[in-house]
Parts: structure tokens; sequence; C-alpha cells
């Protein structure tokens, strides 16, 4: 696997290292050794599958406060995404700062979501699936939400947004006093 670390501190995209022969190919797409040689948390607890039917939907943005703040590791496994990550880190030099990156069945890259960040997912095409890998159990007492559409952060998303949950509709804005959360 190969690890590149995002413009936001903790977060790194990860991509297969393909061993193909007239078969196909062979890739890891998880290692422990591979994950603790640069730091990162690997104790996957559950594996989440989300399936989205049209093109436009959008899932997010949502994270976990401590203490059942979680990694993941998420993974599109049919169709595209375009998969955008937000720093809430109270005292981060980047907190309110978004980065995006198109993950899909083709490209098979991966993306690295630290604790104290809002993640989140439009689908690029109809039928779409994404595999969450999150070190902490999902607790809905400690979850919460970024406004997908906050003005101060500015997520400029490449597709019209066709489907969202009232839920996703109505998170706070950063704007709002959002103070961010401790990690």
């Amino acid at each position: 696997m190969k690890f590149t670390e995002t413009k936001l501190k903790g977060s790194y995209i990860i991509e297969l290292e393909l061993q193909s022969d007239e078969r196909g190919f062979f890739a890891r797409v998880f290692c422990k050794n591979e994950f603790e040689d640069i730091g990162l948390a690997n104790n996957i607890v559950q594996i989440n599958d989300s399936y989205n039917k049209c093109e436009g939907t959008l899932r997010g943005m949502h994270y976990q406060s401590p203490p059942k703040a979680e990694d993941k590791i998420v993974r599109c496994i049919a169709g595209s995404i375009y998969d955008v990550i937000i720093d809430i880190r109270k005292n981060s030099k980047t907190f309110g700062q978004w980065f995006g990156v198109e993950l899909s069945a083709e490209n098979r890259k991966m993306i690295f979501v630290p604790k104290g960040f809002a993640h989140g997912f439009l689908t690029m095409k109809d039928n779409t699936e994404v595999l969450y890998y999150p070190t902490e159990y999902y607790s809905p007492e400690y979850e919460g939400g970024i406004r997908y559409n906050d003005p101060k952060i500015g997520i400029q998303w490449p597709h019209s947004i066709i489907r969202i949950s009232k839920r996703d509709e109505r998170y706070e804005l950063i704007s709002d006093n959002f103070e961010g959360i401790i990690i």
C-alpha cells in the first residue's frame, strides 16, 4: 500500500499496490504492520456497508465526539463518490478546512479519516457502494454533524445534490459558533 498524507495533517489517501498477471490482480487493502509503521490506528471494530441507489446522493458530514471518536478507512467498491473530510479539531491549524478526493471501484483508492474530522460523500454514479472500517463502535449519543453547505467551509461539490436526509440538511454551521472537538 502507498500512503500519501493530504493537506489536512493525519489524513491519508491510500493506494493499493496491485500484483497483476493474466488472471487479474491481487492487492492488500489492509495490513496492520503497514498502518503501525506510519503511526495510524488500526483497531478496526466494525465494517459498515453503504449502498446508494442514485447518483447525486449526499451522506454527511458526520463525526463521533470523544470518548467515542473514531478513525476510519473508507473505500468505494462499486460506482464512484466524491469523498470529503473537514478538520474539526478545536486546536488544529487547519480547523474548518476541507479536503476532497474521488474514490471509485475503478481507481481503488481509499482514505484514512482520523479522529476529529467530519466525513461525508456525494455519489457520482447510480448503484454506488461504500465500505467503512471504523475503530470505534457506532454510538448515537456521541454522533454529530456539520452542514454540507456551510459557507465558511466552502466545499465545492462536483455534482448537483439530488438526495440528502433531513438530518444532514439540519446540521449546524461552523459559522454558527461551532468550536470544534478536542482530541
